[in-house]
């Protein structure tokens, strides 16, 4: 498979992030799929299956990577398999080669010693492996989601990975999230309806009070407000 050149990639993103600036999540879509292709997927956390069913609507059969840490909570699980076998889309796991008791059995319960390097080992690494064969990968990332992503464009160059990013659902707000998820009938996984609005691993993860931020339940009682995934 030949990949497109780095500096012609990070052009093309630049021009892109301007010209969909306020287009539809599905028109954003249809162009990465347009523009690339088989090197074209998204990912989704399974928080709920909003990005998998406007990219299942905008290009049947899409490929959708769900990264499997080995930390997750049930429910999680249980939401990509109903994403699976009910949307159009091609869901494909990834995981690490180390089951978790291998993992701990070699690095201890690493998500209360190191949690940088838990979601370096168990997240970041295996997402980087999997998305090799791509030039363009997509991600439900959205500005009102937290003060860190604000400035999220629709479209950015990855320089870490040399790959465009594609977050189609960047510009949406809560309300759009909420109108779009009720007109659609869209699955959302179980723990939102017990407070968990940002959901991570089930180590590093809480429900978060009335009143607070969305993300403050993950690795609460720390600085850590990313993965490192989409930074």
């Amino acid at each position: 498979m030949t990949l497109c050149p780095t500096n012609s990639l990070e052009a093309l993103a630049l021009d892109a992030a301007r010209n969909l600036e306020h287009a539809p999540a599905g028109e954003i879509v249809r162009w990465a799929h347009e523009t690339f292709g088989e090197r074209f997927a998204i990912t989704a956390s399974m928080a709920d299956g909003v990005l998998s069913h406007v990219a299942s609507t905008a290009v049947p059969g899409i490929k959708v990577l769900f990264l499997d840490t080995g930390y997750h909570f049930a429910e999680t699980i249980g939401t990509r398999d109903a994403i699976a076998a009910t949307y159009d889309v091609e869901v494909e796991t990834i995981t690490h080669p180390l089951r978790v008791p291998e993992h701990e059995a070699e690095y201890g319960k690493l998500y209360e010693i190191d949690a940088d390097l838990c979601c370096a080992i168990r997240k970041v690494w295996p997402l980087d492996r999997a998305l090799k064969p791509y030039d363009a990968w997509a991600g439900g990332v959205r500005r009102a989601e937290a003060p860190s992503r604000a400035n999220t464009p629709v479209v950015a160059w990855d320089p870490k990975r040399g790959k465009i990013k594609v977050n189609p659902l960047a510009t949406w707000t809560d309300e759009q999230v909420d109108a779009y998820v009720a007109e659609h009938k869209v699955l959302v996984n179980p723990l939102r309806e017990l407070g968990y609005l940002s959901i991570g691993c089930e180590p590093c993860t809480r429900p978060v009070a009335p009143g607070e931020d969305p993300r403050a339940g993950r690795w609460a009682g720390s600085s850590k407000t990313e993965c490192g995934i989409n930074i």
